[in-house]
């Protein structure tokens, strides 16, 4: 689980597999042992991975973890056919997240350090939590449970384990029933979580980062007895599109019967750390996808603005389209970086891929925050050619169809 290269050799080495430009247009070489060098895998599981099996961001106060660090670290596994690490990660999510039942529980969102009035209540009521550590917030994240139950219908497939199948299928239509709800004008959409987001009678507050269209695709076509996943690809896609006056994608919105989309008034539409996966989401459609068009020429502004400035922002006013003040992290060039390959603009991407390397350098031992960490595994990644998705959303892992040339 540990790698040996570390600061600047890690970098040089991640780097010469950046320089295959974009491994886009690599010729893939032949798989040999089931599996494919990876090293932004390899220092993800030294950084940020426990002995336990959890994803531990080192940034944070309390030392947490989140659902959405277990669900894209399940994802990653699959994806660098790590099936041991895989079935650490399931072990704790489950065990720690979700009450120890996946298929009936959606797994709670915070897990950490928790207070001494927190942890003098677990014991009182002798549930976990009595050692000092437990579930700080219980509400589930959706964003993090569509892709837990997308990667384990996948890993299903992929690793021929029914046992899998069965349980992103029982989680996929736990979803289904508390986290969407049929908006009038829109139709079924997904929400944050079941509950806190309807905001009013007929008002909600949404997240266009949550619904990946690739993860909306494949839960459709791998429950076809569920017509509503359907609909929630359709509404899925109008919430990234119709939401970016701009052509940046905001953070939060809010959606009202009669009016539709509107700004979201807590984050005075800002666009940050929650849209900026938005784009990369986009870069990573299948060509096919009959939405991609729309998605790449909607933030086309974004393209513009890296192309002046040779970075992403960190944050934007998505009404006026006004950029704040500072650049974005590595993680940020990391996640917009399909999306200017997926546009042509290959020079440009490349830029960014290099800009991700040199900032990671700078920081101590060479080691980026978690979520630079996550963004930077799904946008090299990708372009690296370490997986695809189908026009279907199907997870397309190199281990499977061949390694990333060197």
């Amino acid at each position: 689980m540990r790698h040996t290269l570390t600061g600047l050799t890690r970098w040089l080495a991640a780097a010469a597999l950046a320089g295959a430009a974009l491994a886009v247009a690599a010729a893939p070489a032949p798989a040999s042992a089931g599996t494919c060098k990876w090293p932004d895998w390899d220092a993800f599981k030294q950084d940020l991975l426990s002995a336990d099996g959890r994803v531990i961001d080192r940034h944070a106060e309390k030392q947490i973890t989140v659902s959405e660090g277990q669900a894209y670290a399940l994802f990653f596994a699959l994806a660098a056919n790590d099936r041991a690490t895989f079935d650490m990660l399931l072990a704790w999510t489950e065990s720690h997240l979700a009450q120890g039942n996946l298929g009936g529980h959606l797994p709670a969102w915070i897990w950490g350090k928790l207070t001494a009035e927190q942890t003098a209540q677990a014991a009182q009521a002798g549930k976990p939590g009595s050692d000092g550590w437990g579930v700080i917030d219980a509400k589930p994240a959706a964003d993090a449970d569509l892709w837990i139950a997308y990667t384990l219908l996948e890993a299903g497939r992929l690793w021929h384990e029914p046992r899998f199948t069965t349980l992103g299928t029982q989680l996929a239509r736990r979803i289904l029933r508390e986290e969407t709800a049929v908006l009038p004008g829109l139709g079924r959409t997904v929400l944050p979580a079941p509950q806190g987001f309807r905001l009013a009678a007929q008002r909600w507050r949404l997240n266009p980062g949550y619904v990946p269209l690739q993860v909306m695709r494949r839960l459709a076509a791998l429950m076809p007895d569920e017509p509503a996943w359907q609909q929630l690809v359709e509404t899925s896609a109008r919430l990234m599109l119709e939401t970016a006056p701009r052509g940046f994608s905001p953070d939060w919105v809010e959606y009202e019967t009669g009016r539709g989309f509107l700004p979201d008034a807590p984050t005075r539409a800002e666009s940050a750390y929650n849209a900026i996966r938005v784009y990369l989401w986009a870069g990573m459609l299948d060509r096919d996808e009959p939405r991609r068009a729309a998605l790449l020429r909607t933030f086309t502004p974004l393209a513009d603005f890296v192309a002046a400035r040779g970075y992403p922002p960190e944050r934007v006013d998505t009404q006026t389209g006004q950029p704040g003040p500072n650049a974005g992290n590595g993680g940020f060039s990391a996640a917009v970086a399909p999306y200017l390959a997926a546009l042509g603009r290959t020079s440009l991407a490349n830029a960014q891929v290099w800009r991700t390397r040199e900032l990671a350098q700078r920081e101590p031992n060479g080691q980026p925050g978690y979520y630079t960490q996550v963004l930077t595994l799904f946008g090299l990644g990708y372009l690296d050619g370490q997986f695809r998705f189908a026009r279907d959303g199907a997870l397309l892992p190199a281990w499977k169809a061949g390694c990333p040339a060197r």
